[in-house]
Formats: C-alpha cells, sequence, structure tokens
C-alpha cells in the first residue's frame, strides 16, 4: 500500500515541477477590477471585506470560539501562585518600547489598512503583540484589573455583533459611498469593519494572555 503513496506523491511532484500550470488569459487586469469595485488601494482588503465577506464573518466567529475555548477549558485548572517575569530594567525598558511601538504599529494598520498592507487583522495581532510584551513585564493583577475596569471583555463582545451586523447589511446589497480611492475616507464599509476586526483582535489576545498567564505561567 506504501508504494501507491510513493508513486503518487513522485507523481506529483514531476507535475509540479516540469507541467505548465495552465492560466486563463483575460482582457483585463483581476487586481484593477477588484480596486475599483471595492474603492481601496489595498486589494487584499478589498478582497477579505467585500468579495469573500462571507467567509471573513465565520473567521472572526471561529478566532472568537477559540477564545471561549481557552476560557472554559483552563477554567478548572489550579492557578500558579507566584508568577515570573522580567525583574531588569533592561529587558523591562526593552518590552515597554516594544509595546509602544507594535501600539502605534496597530493605530497604523487598523486606519490605513484599506490604503497600505495591513488590515484589521495585522492590526490585532500588532496589538496582541503589545499586549504580551507589557505582560512579561507588568503584574498580571494589573493587567486583570485593566481588563476588568476597561470592559474589555464586553467591548470584544460589542466589536463582534457591530461586524457581523454591518457584514449581512454589506452582504445584502447596501453598501456606503466608497469616495476618493486613495483617501483616508474612502472604501465604504472596509475602513469601518478593519477597526472592527482589530479591536476584536486585539481584545481577544489580550484574553488569552491573561488565561495562560495565570494557569501556565509565564516563564
Amino acid at each position: 500500500m506504501k508504494w501507491i503513496y510513493i508513486i503518487a506523491g513522485i507523481a506529483f511532484f514531476i507535475k509540479m515541477l516540469f507541467l505548465p500550470n495552465p492560466a486563463p488569459s483575460l482582457p483585463f487586469s483581476i487586481v484593477e477590477v477588484i480596486a475599483q469595485d471595492s474603492g481601496v488601494s489595498n486589494v487584499v482588503s478589498g478582497i477579505i471585506f467585500r468579495n469573500r465577506l462571507y467567509d471573513t464573518i465565520f473567521e472572526v466567529i471561529v478566532f472568537t470560539i477559540a477564545i471561549m475555548g481557552a476560557n472554559f477549558l483552563l477554567a478548572n485548572e489550579k492557578p500558579f501562585t507566584r508568577i515570573y517575569q522580567f525583574t531588569d530594567q533592561t529587558s523591562i525598558v526593552l518590552a515597554q518600547l516594544g509595546a509602544t511601538i507594535a501600539a502605534l504599529v496597530a493605530i497604523e494598520l487598523a486606519i490605513r489598512g484599506h490604503l497600505s498592507p495591513g488590515g484589521g487583522f495585522a492590526a490585532g495581532v500588532a496589538g496582541g503583540t503589545a499586549i504580551g510584551l507589557i505582560a512579561i513585564t507588568s503584574s498580571p493583577e494589573r493587567l486583570q484589573n485593566l481588563y476588568k475596569r476597561w470592559y474589555a471583555a464586553t467591548w470584544e463582545k460589542i466589536s463582534v455583533l457591530i461586524f457581523i451586523v454591518l457584514s449581512v447589511i454589506t452582504l445584502s446589497g447596501i453598501e456606503l459611498p466608497h469616495g476618493q480611492m486613495g483617501e483616508l475616507i474612502s472604501g465604504g464599509i472596509i475602513p469601518i469593519l478593519n477597526m472592527l476586526v482589530a479591536i476584536k483582535v486585539a481584545l481577544g489576545s489580550w484574553s488569552v494572555v491573561l488565561v495562560f498567564i495565570r494557569y501556565r505561567g509565564l516563564l
């Protein structure tokens, strides 16, 4: 039986290496068409938040379920009594500097993600990175108190609900004016969806970081 898999693997390798991959010859540029339809310079954002918005809705939902699963699976475990963190001043300063830069990058990617490389998911990852860098130098109790004081869990859920509602409205054919391509206020609903995803991913990352530090430690 294994010889069948070996022969199939060799045949697939030869096909990928020597046989050309047929590509359709179109009289127009797909990239330009998507940019014109979505009204944004960043075609990737146009695809994610317009052409395949239906898939993006479920990607956001899957991320939400993953966060809920992490909280549920670790809820019954015994928290660590002592969390080891970086204590030397050099590491603290570097981590805080990196967190500041990552937070600024997150804001830039969220606001201008429809004009340049980036977008909501990249902005959320940058925001989560900033939170992670702060977590390795700050008290877990302080982060937990800030998480509760700012109602981060509530805002995360609200951002998901608003994203789903706006996505359904967009998929039904109702769109905002695209405006002038290349301007900050352009692209219709895409910049708003970008910022909602950034908020959701960043706050979700904050929740996961807190849970894993509490039940798995840091170092």
